[in-house]
Order: structure tokens, then C-alpha cells, then sequence
């Protein structure tokens, strides 16, 4: 899998999770279950479905809150791949500038970090993310 792609992996189904746990009812909540199926069932899956975007923000906030804050993944490319796990190493953010044809700069200089950083957010935008414009650049 791609680089971009395993952040796209990340970011969407960390949303489909989050969408799950938060709606499904608890053990003790028979009714609610017996007598909500579909609603509960769609919900779901809602994070996931065709059409529906994913609030990437909300996610990252999530998931930096999880770890103790998540550096300045706003706009820094090495942040936000750190956040989600993933190398963050020059020759990474090389394979990701060539995955996403992002040539500004030399390479890991800072102006190409920013342009790799907002390549990555509209992409994500274009792939069903719902990503806020100060995010995109």
C-alpha cells in the first residue's frame, strides 16, 4: 500500500471506530436493542459509507488527545505522520512527495514539508474527507 494510502487507512477507519463504539448501546441496554436495530446498525457504519465524508480534523483531534497532544500535526507533515504512526524519515517523505507529485524545494526543506503537509489534506479532501480549508492551504 501506498504511503498516501495507509494515511487515508488510518484517518478513515480510526472515524468508522470511533462511529461504532460511540453508537453502539451497551450490554445492559436490551431494549435499546431489540427495539432500534436498523438505526443502530446504519450508524455504524455511517463513518464508512460511500458519500459520507470523514471530519479528518475531528479525527486528528481525537487521536492527538489520545496521545498526550500529537506535536503540531496542523502543519507539520512530520507530526502528523508521527501521529498516525507511520516513518517520518526523509526517505518516507520523499516516497510521499513522489506519490503525490510534490516537487517544491529541496528536498525535506521546510517549503517542501508545508507543500507535502497541504498536498496530504487535500487529498485526503478529494478521497472523502471533510477537511477545513485552513487545513488544505
Amino acid at each position: 500500500m501506498s504511503i498516501f494510502g495507509t494515511i487515508m487507512d488510518k484517518i478513515f477507519h480510526h472515524a468508522a471506530a470511533a462511529a461504532s463504539s460511540t453508537v453502539e448501546p451497551s450490554r445492559d441496554d436490551a431494549a435499546s436493542r431489540s427495539t432500534q436495530p436498523a438505526a443502530r446498525s446504519g450508524a455504524t457504519s455511517a463513518a464508512a459509507a460511500p458519500g459520507e465524508a470523514v471530519d479528518v480534523e475531528a479525527v486528528l483531534n481525537h487521536m492527538a488527545s489520545q496521545k498526550g497532544g500529537g506535536g503540531n500535526w496542523q502543519t507539520s507533515i512530520v507530526d502528523l505522520l508521527k501521529l498516525l504512526d507511520l516513518d517520518s524519515s526523509l526517505d518516507a517523505r520523499k516516497q510521499l512527495a513522489d506519490e503525490l507529485n510534490v516537487h517544491a524545494g529541496a528536498a525535506g526543506s521546510a517549503e517542501e514539508n508545508i507543500a507535502l503537509h497541504k498536498a496530504v489534506m487535500r487529498q485526503l479532501a478529494e478521497n472523502g474527507g471533510k477537511v477545513p480549508e485552513s487545513l488544505k492551504g
